[in-house]
């Protein structure tokens, strides 16, 4: 029975009803991406196959980052009317996809209208089928189960290390503004930084001041010493 269990995993009927969400991290636009291999008439290699979808994967995922912070971006590579071409995003906060859903809406990519939603998918474990990440998938790209394709593990890298980049700096600005703000309604000044440049000069300036004062309290010294010589003689 589990033999059979195992055998049929993924390729069942998926008759989970979807609710869709009136909250939720994880947006779906259905039916965006293009794959030029499912074209009978492609006559691309799967370098520049692979090229074409990391230059969508690219491109998508700066287009959401401008909505908020990404955790996950998964592309479907089925064929099924109901899974092919999909992406699904997952953002830190809800309030994010939802901003994402409300203008990509109002969006189009390679002249044809975006259709977001919200998605009730948030483990992309369990919406994936497993027979496929081992490449025994029978139904292939009609499985129920999601069949995502992958990115270039360079280019995933370096665009979510970008990601983390601009979050930082968009957080040091906005703790600046702040900084400002405070010390703006305070009627202060904000404290201004010390140069490294300037506080070295400050401290030879001050060492010099001690080398000066500790020769004129020996030079002092002295002429009292000799003082009480010429009295005592």
């Amino acid at each position: 029975m589990a033999e059979y269990l195992a055998s049929i995993y993924g390729t069942e009927k998926d008759n989970r009803k979807h609710v869709k969400p009136t909250f939720s991290q994880t947006i779906l636009c259905s039916n965006i991406y293009q794959n030029p291999a499912h074209d009978t008439n492609c006559n691309m290699s799967e370098e520049q196959i692979q090229a074409h979808f990391d230059d969508f994967y690219e491109d998508f995922f700066t287009e959401l980052c401008k909505y908020g912070e990404v955790e996950e971006m998964h592309v479907c590579d089925n064929v099924g009317d109901h899974l092919i071409g999909n992406v699904y995003a997952r953002f830190r906060y809800e309030e994010d996809a939802q901003k994402a859903v409300d203008n990509l809406n109002a969006r189009f990519y390679a002249g044809r209208p975006i259709y977001a939603e919200l998605s009730p998918v948030t483990d992309f474990r369990e919406a994936c089928c497993r027979q496929n990440e081992n490449a025994e998938c029978t139904r292939g790209g009609f499985c129920n189960f999601m069949h995502l394709k992958e990115v270039s593990r360079y280019l995933k890298k370096e665009l979510f290390a970008a990601q983390r980049n601009y979050l930082r700096e968009q957080r040091r600005v906005k703790r600046d503004k702040s900084e400002e703000s405070r010390h703006s309604e305070s009627g202060s000044s904000p404290p201004r930084e010390i140069s490294s440049e300037r506080v070295d000069r400050d401290d030879r300036s001050r060492e010099k001041d001690r080398k000066t004062s500790r020769r004129s309290r020996r030079e002092d010294r002295r002429d009292s010493y000799a003082e009480d010589l010429r009295y005592e003689y």
